[in-house]
């Protein structure tokens, strides 16, 4: 049995999974997200503590007998956040999220002083990464930075409490914007850039490498071994990506959770940093990966059922599906946090065009579904100039739960969209993986290899049609409100 736990932005997910790859049991504990000021987003560290307690405490109880073979333990989480930690350990102030759009001007600063930037780290400098937000830190809360001791991401922090030491992987290090990916260690000359000495840095390894071990207190408070095996896991990107079996040439999936990736593996390191095409280190040695990173996903359907006054999501999609006849009237500009590929524009802001007094609830929540596809379609397009894509794309995470969203999808890609087993699981599924391959040493080609196909979702031609003229008029919107967000 191993052990897969996922910190993301709004729950932490475990699951427990067997020899034959089947999750055994699963469990998930909520997080909630702080927005002091516009454009802020932020988390308090021991919150994902507390919710990981929660998570396997439920966890354990429902593992039952399974529980006393855990063998490894491997962590996912929301990548590019910065948790900056006391020289005691103690995070300093709340650590700032990948949604968070503070730094925009240290970004582009950051991009001034190393033109080369994106070529290094695999992408221009943006605010949601740790870079620039240091730079923000040393402007404007510069006694953090003079406290700071240790910059961590937010799986890591949780690995820092389980086993004493700090690392992380080759993911969530590219994530940080730190990250030479060619060389696949910390770049001296970013850490420069931002004012930081990489001292500062955890460990980076690769991701089925063993990070540490789990320390007595805690392994006596879960229930397990002292020196269980803990991997170092994987950003939430690259563990869906060893989740779905995406971990060849040309491999490719979406997740769709809080925020959404549109992922392609690659065997060799080939950055575009001009179609803001995020290329970083995949978590397995000798693979990267392409990726079009946006930061509304399933998120945008909760903030419309909360808008709504729909507590039940369930249900208010199927709603919306007996009420579907086509594309709906309403255009949904899905920008509730900014958003990176295509834009890099922390401005940016949703936007539901086309209103009527004859407008419904479930037109609404229809267009947002169709938004978060056309955010995707759109962002196809960029990907598609940097390799070809293949005509099959597996989905997992939160959103692939509804197959009316999964239909909508697939014709909006015009891509047939595939569902794995586990697929909701997403990264808790490939971080218990990576747990394996630390615990055991097998080759990943067998452990990671693509899950079972549940279900199978064609574009339909002529829906694809109508939402190809929809994603002009997507593209048109945007371009037009561009100067006034």
């Amino acid at each position: 049995m191993y052990l897969g736990i996922d910190i993301g932005t709004s729950s932490v997910k475990a699951v427990v999974v067997d020899a034959d790859q089947h999750i055994h049991a699963a469990a998930t504990a909520p997080l909630a997200v702080s927005r002091p000021q516009a454009l802020w987003s932020e988390q308090n560290p021991e919150d994902w503590w507390a919710a990981v307690e929660q998570a396997i405490a439920e966890l354990r109880h429902k593992a039952g007998k399974a529980w006393a073979e855990i063998r490894a333990i491997g962590l996912s989480g929301q990548m590019h956040g910065a948790v900056l930690l006391d020289e005691a350990g103690l995070p300093i102030r709340p650590a700032i999220l990948h949604n968070d759009g503070r730094s925009h001007a240290e970004a582009a600063d950051l991009n001034s002083k190393l033109p080369g930037i994106g070529t290094i780290a695999g992408v221009p400098a943006m605010p949601g990464f740790a870079a620039p937000k240091l730079l923000w830190l040393s402007r404007h809360e510069p006694d953090v930075l003079e406290r700071a001791r240790h910059l961590l991401l937010p799986k890591d922090y949780v690995r820092f409490r389980m086993t004493g030491g700090f690392a992380t992987d080759m993911c969530d290090a590219s994530g940080a914007l730190l990250l030479d990916n060619a060389k696949r260690q910390w770049s001296p000359e970013i850490a420069a850039a931002v004012g930081i000495a990489l001292s500062m840095l955890p460990t980076p390894l690769e991701g089925s490498a063993v990070s540490g071990l789990l320390q007595g207190a805690v392994a006596k408070a879960w229930g397990l071994p002292p020196g269980t095996i803990v991997a170092a896991g994987a950003g939430d990107a690259a563990a869906g990506a060893v989740a779905s079996g995406a971990v060849n040439e040309g491999d490719a999936f979406i997740s769709l959770g809080t925020a959404t990736q549109y992922f392609v593996a690659r065997e060799s390191y080939h950055p575009a940093p001009e179609h803001l095409i995020h290329t970083f280190c995949h978590a397995l040695p000798g693979r990267w990966f392409q990726m079009a990173a946006l930061l509304n996903g399933a998120g945008a359907l909760a903030w419309a059922a909360e808008l709504l006054g729909r507590d039940d999501i369930g249900r208010l999609l199927e709603d919306t599906e007996r009420a579907f006849t086509g594309p709906s009237p309403v255009l949904f500009l899905p920008y509730l946090s900014g958003e990176r590929t295509p834009h890099n524009n922390a401005h940016a802001k949703g936007v539901l065009f086309g209103l009527t007094p004859a407008t419904t609830p479930e037109q609404v929540t229809q267009a947002v579904l169709e938004g978060v596809a056309l955010s995707l379609a759109d962002a196809q397009g960029y990907l598609e100039a940097t390799g070809q894509l293949p005509d099959r794309v597996a989905v997992n995470g939160g959103g692939s739960r509804s197959r009316f969203w999964m239909r909508i999808l697939a014709s909006a890609l015009n891509k047939t969209v595939l569902l794995q087993e586990g697929s909701e699981a997403g990264p808790a599924f490939g971080a218990a993986r990576l747990a394996r391959l630390a615990a055991t040493g097998e080759g990943f080609t067998q452990v990671c290899a693509k899950p079972a196909i549940t279900a199978e979702i064609a574009p339909d031609p002529a829906l694809a049609a109508d939402y190809a003229r929809r994603l002009e008029k997507f593209r048109n919107l945007y371009k037009a409100l561009a100067s006034l967000f």
